[in-house]
């Protein structure tokens, strides 16, 4: 018997319905695995590969077999990590549930709450809802909980790969326990992704306690035929020292940038009159493109074809972007953030564009897969990097043209089917305290006891243990932080911030959008901006606005760093890329610029751009060594990712040797060899205590509730969970031995 027919009648009817000429081999091998009920599931398939499908056709043939009750409860649970994704899975869901009878209920912030209301006093079928709306249903509604998920068989986490190492995901791990207990069930859990790197990471995250428990389909052969071009666009080598003009209001006009202008234009060429999806970057970044292609539009006198899409847009202005991109009668395209990067269906998708090199591998791969999902329709991406030509002043770091082999690395990683690890088990002690607070809510009040069988033994929390946990519940409970207080019996309940805690929307959520520091020069003057979560501590050397400036104060309340001017030479233009990519990009990168091959998809702009990065990497001499001179700057290379990194960084610090980030690199001052002689043998002889490192960094609160925890336990995490010290003496003798043959 074949797959499709062991599904429900009425379900194998909506197939023939649909006009499908068979099922898709990710959703012949799901079926028999989610009838049965027996085992979790881990579903890999490109985005548009019918994963959704996979999951749901036998899950609602399960349910319209076995139905219960009117009122039994949600039979499954479907946990996407966006709004939007909701909302567009909310009508496919519906067309698919409608003649089995099957309630299908979205759930999320945008819905009525007389919708919610309707939906717990008879709860059935399916829910489609984020992690937060859940937590907000468990902690306002705690004793309402048994009942609405006393039927529940199924639980479905789409995009998978976005909670894996996240806060949001150690949330949801924990949530998913909580209504376990509640409800004494133990549905089936489904995961759903494109871009999974580590299969023993995702099954530890599906079931911490029982990974052997979880199958895993992994992406079928074939697939559309893939078409990658890199483009590359050289801006003038004086374009940054243009003397700045005012309009007649005496503001200031930004020159223009001929890169741009001409990039712009070879968009406007390429995706006018199609359907395509520009992946533009930041949000200025996406209105600024935006801008220009709707002005190139006008100017021709055709009607209006590219929208912007971003998160500060109003929720009607991204929803009549997507509506329009459905629309097969128009052409459309969408200048975009990462927030269609996931799966909200926007139609037929042409190409893709990227601007720059992106952040991640995966992210790439995800970006890809939006286009080619017509059968016999390729898949096609085209990323554009844009770099300054060279003078005699031009930087090494600039001529080493670090954009543009980032950008042929992750192009390389992606067609190798690479994606980034998962980091190391984190404590995640910020999310631990928003939990612990939480299921206080859901209960009333819980002992010490409780809360540790229900928040740690599950396998959710792994790197804390229990003289860890007592320290944290301790700290809630100090009087200055006012989170916990302790009955005679010794139950927890809220203190008063606790109270205002829970009484606030604040408790739904882990997550926080990323805050960035005003860098302040003195007198007041501002120098602009850089992300916060990047680790600064007084004495370390920063570039920003083509300048060198050396940072004096940290202030972590006001988000400022106070600077003052710095000697040194004429730094990098890129200057406010301060942090590298994770090893596995860096590894590959140092690959491209030793390799003498020339990837077919290259442009000719981009080709030469590859030549002259090669051609100084060799003058560098970099094959031999890790480290080069330049306009008094000792530039040290240590070829490693993010943590080991900034723990070589803040150790550098450390000796008042005032280090310079700048992406693959670190600045020093040559002027200071002697004492980096020094320290490097230092380093050599064994690492230095993860601890005082961590004490170095004065902007520790990065994560929504790590202000409650206090100096001594946010240097605790920031020492396990941010700074990999553990290669640190080898990487310290490396690069001492290149200094001494320098």
């Amino acid at each position: 018997m074949s797959a499709f027919d062991t599904l429900h009648e009425k379900v194998r009817r909506w197939i023939w319905q649909q006009g499908w000429d068979g099922l898709r081999n990710v959703q012949e091998r799901s079926i028999p695995v989610l009838l049965s009920g027996e085992r979790d599931l881990i579903i890999m398939a490109a985005t548009a590969g019918g994963k959704t499908e996979a999951a749901f056709l036998p899950i609602v043939s399960r349910i319209a077999s076995e139905p219960l009750a009117p009122g039994g409860g949600f039979q499954a649970i479907y946990v996407s990590p966006m709004r939007a994704l909701i909302n567009d899975q909310f009508g496919r869901m519906e067309s698919l549930c409608a003649e089995l009878d099957i309630a299908v209920t979205k759930w999320h912030g945008d819905v009525s709450e007389s919708v919610k209301a309707r939906s717990r006093k008879n709860p059935s079928g399916i829910v489609l809802i984020t992690p937060e709306s859940l937590e907000a249903l468990l902690v306002r509604r705690g004793k309402e909980v048994p009942r609405l998920f006393r039927g529940l068989s199924y639980v479905v986490i789409d995009e998978m790969h976005v909670f894996l190492g996240d806060p949001r995901g150690k949330q949801l791990q924990s949530i998913l326990h909580r209504i376990d207990l509640a409800s004494h069930a133990k549905p089936v859990r489904v995961g759903l992704s494109a871009t999974l790197a580590d299969e023993k990471a995702a099954r530890e995250f599906l079931r911490p306690l029982e990974p052997n428990r979880v199958d895993v389909l992994p992406p079928g052969a074939g697939g559309p035929q893939i078409k990658l071009q890199l483009r590359g666009y050289v801006r003038p080598a004086r374009f940054w020292h243009q003397p700045q003009q005012t309009n007649d209001d005496g503001k200031e006009i930004a020159p223009e940038d001929p890169a741009f202008v001409a990039l712009t234009q070879h968009l406007f060429e390429t995706h006018r009159g199609h359907r395509s999806l520009i992946f533009a970057g930041g949000r200025g970044k996406v209105e600024s493109v935006t801008v220009a292609l709707a002005e190139m539009t006008e100017a021709i006198g055709v009607p209006e074809e590219f929208f912007a899409h971003h998160g500060n847009l109003s929720r009607e202005h991204r929803e009549h972007a997507e509506q329009r991109m459905k629309d097969k009668s128009r052409p459309a395209s969408i200048v975009c953030t990462t927030t269609l990067e996931l799966g909200i269906d926007v139609g037929d998708i042409e190409a893709v564009a990227q601007l720059g090199p992106g952040h991640t591998v995966s992210g790439m791969r995800q970006r890809l897969g939006r286009s080619g999902r017509r059968l016999g329709q390729s898949a096609v991406m085209r990323v554009y990097v844009t770099e300054t030509a060279q003078d005699e002043t031009t930087h090494p770091l600039d001529a080493l043209r670090a954009q543009t082999i980032q950008a042929i690395a992750m192009l390389n990683l992606m067609l190798r089917k690479w994606n980034e690890p998962p980091e190391p088990e984190r404590l995640h002690l910020s999310t631990l305290l928003h939990q612990v607070m939480a299921l206080i809510g859901q209960k009333g009040g819980v002992t010490a006891a409780e809360a540790w069988h229900i928040l740690i033994c599950p396998g959710t929390f792994t790197g804390v243990d229990f003289a860890l946990f007592k320290r944290l519940l301790r700290r809630m409970g100090d009087p200055e932080v006012g989170l916990l207080e302790q009955a005679k019996d010794g139950t927890l309940l809220p203190g008063p911030a606790g109270e205002r805690l829970l009484e606030s929307r604040d408790i739904f959520a882990v997550f926080m959008s990323p805050e960035e520091y005003k860098v302040v020069a003195e007198g007041g003057r501002a120098i602009g901006r850089v992300p916060g979560t990047n680790p600064f501590s007084p004495g370390q050397m920063l570039i920003l606005a083509g300048r060198r400036w050396r940072v004096i104060e940290v202030d972590a309340q006001r988000h400022e760093l106070a600077v003052r001017p710095a000697k040194g030479g004429t730094p990098p233009i890129f200057g406010g890329e301060l942090r590298p990519p994770v090893d596995g990009v860096v590894e590959e990168m140092r690959r491209v610029w030793e390799d003498l091959s020339i990837p077919i998809y290259l442009d000719t702009a981009a080709k030469n751009l590859l030549v002259e990065a090669r051609t100084t990497y060799d003058r560098l001499g970099l094959r031999s060594s890790s480290v080069a001179r330049h306009d008094g700057q000792i530039l040290l290379f240590p070829w490693v990712g993010d943590h080991k990194q900034q723990a070589l960084i803040l150790a550098l610090a450390r000796a008042d040797l005032q280090p310079a980030p700048l992406g693959i690199a670190i600045g020093v001052s040559a002027g200071q060899e002697e004492a980096l002689v020094s320290n490097l043998s230092a380093l050599a002889a064994g690492p230095p205590d993860a601890l005082e490192l961590a004490e170095a960094v004065k902007n520790k609160v990065v994560e929504k509730f790590d202000a409650f925890l206090g100096d001594e336990l946010l240097d605790l995490a920031w020492a396990r969970d941010r700074l990999d010290i553990a290669g640190l003496p080898a990487l310290a003798a490396k690069l001492l031995g290149s200094l001494l043959a320098s």
